[in-house]
């Protein structure tokens, strides 16, 4: 690829059109197999690539002292990674590449990458091709298939090898993770990716999704920013629909079909709407919706649900807000050991108090005696109670309260 030094708004319209010409030849190729077996050529699979995304920062002096958590880099060098779905992506990927070029005065280059697209990723169904009678494994003889080998989150997890004299990651996450953990989502969830929200609530009972979709019903008819609900298994109520309409879209919606049913509430302003996830029950699920929900960039996710009370002067109905956890769910131990701590973040914390306060309309000491701060346990064995004699010395040295 050659240095370009684009504009990042120059470089997000080339990852766009080059995003689009991949993946219309390659759905060109595969609805010419579907009908007349002609294999793709060497030249036309040579297409079938992601964009790739380069930029390099080439330190002059001293490198700026960068506060933020995010759009920042660790040193000089060359930074490259693949994208995908780079249209929906774009108001991310712009946030970040303008602050690369004005703090940083970074290069930006932009061109197509020797990563091929996995077939799979450009059908809108799994059973796309099921017509045609044509198998997977015949299919994998002559176009691009998923590998685990290339799917993994070593860049996340901080355990990637930069490779002597190569480039650095420049994302978490690259596009053939994206796209694999998009087509993830749609099969948990029952929903289009793209509709999910960047504010996004897991819960662990369906009655939760009935107050959700109440509320968003509420929302859609009050005036508003708030233009649309969409539910499992494609349904959509949108502004101004009547009544007798969207109870119908609700009660028709397909959601045990899927394990974890999502909703979402989006909004025209540009402010982002909010996402609701039944996740069932268990901290596996929890890492396995989340390890998806991550490529999206959301601006935040929060466990919100049903759990149980160990102390005495609970009553069934008060808020816990955990600032620690006894982690015996074992989850995330290989990633990390339960002697590091997870911290809460004092923001959320503040504001799930201050919305807590504005809910009861409580304040001081009347709000304390309804909202519990402190250690939350995650367990594997969802009958823990069953050996409370084993666990409650853990329990009690924790001074968990749920």
């Amino acid at each position: 690829m050659k240095d370009q030094n684009l504009t990042p708004e120059a470089a997000v319209d080339e990852l766009i059109a080059l995003h689009a010409t991949a993946t219309a030849a390659l759905k060109s190729a595969l609805d010419r197999y579907l009908h007349s077996r002609a294999e793709p050529n060497a030249a036309e699979r040579s297409q079938f690539c992601y964009p790739e995304l380069k930029v390099v920062y080439e330190a002059n002096g001293l490198q700026p002292n960068i506060s933020r958590a995010f759009a920042k880099f660790t040193g000089p060098g060359i930074y490259t990674t693949t994208v995908t779905q780079p249209g929906h992506f774009a108001p991310y990927l712009l946030q970040q590449l303008r602050y690369l070029v004005r703090d940083y005065d970074a290069k930006i280059s932009v061109g197509l990458s020797a990563q091929e697209i996995p077939y799979p990723y450009v059908l809108d169904r799994g059973d796309d091709l099921g017509a045609g009678g044509i198998s997977a494994a015949e299919l994998a003889l002559h176009f691009p298939v998923p590998k685990l080998s290339l799917v993994g989150d070593e860049i996340a997890d901080g355990t990637f090898d930069i490779p002597e004299n190569g480039p650095s990651p420049l994302s978490l996450f690259d596009a053939v993770r994206v796209d694999y953990s998009l087509k993830r989502l749609q099969h948990y969830t029952g929903a289009h990716w793209s509709h999910t929200q960047p504010w996004i609530l897991l819960t662990n009972y369906h009655r939760y999704v009935d107050q959700f979709v109440q509320w968003g019903l509420a929302r859609l008819r009050e005036d508003g920013p708030y233009d649309a609900l969409h539910l499992p298994g494609g349904g959509k109520i949108t502004r101004g629909m009547s009544e007798t309409d969207a109870l119908k879209v609700v009660d028709d919606s397909p959601w045990h079909r899927f394990q974890m049913p999502a909703y979402h509430l989006s909004r025209s302003d540009g402010a982002g709407g909010t996402t609701l996830v039944n996740i069932g029950v268990g901290p596996s699920n929890a890492k396995t919706i989340t390890d998806h929900l991550a490529v999206l960039r959301p601006d935040c996710w929060l466990m919100i649900g049903h759990c149980g009370g160990l102390r005495q002067s609970q009553r069934i109905g008060d808020y816990v807000l955990a600032h620690g956890y006894l982690r015996q769910d074992r989850i995330l131990d290989s990633l990390v050991p339960p002697e590091i701590p997870i911290p809460a973040l004092a923001e959320i914390q503040l504001a799930l108090q201050g919305a807590a306060a504005d809910v009861t309309g409580e304040q001081g000491e009347a709000l304390k005696s309804r909202l519990r701060t402190g250690t939350v346990v995650t367990n594997d064995d969802r009958n823990w109670e069953l050996r409370w004699t084993q666990e409650r010395k853990r329990i009690n040295l924790s001074r968990a309260i749920a």
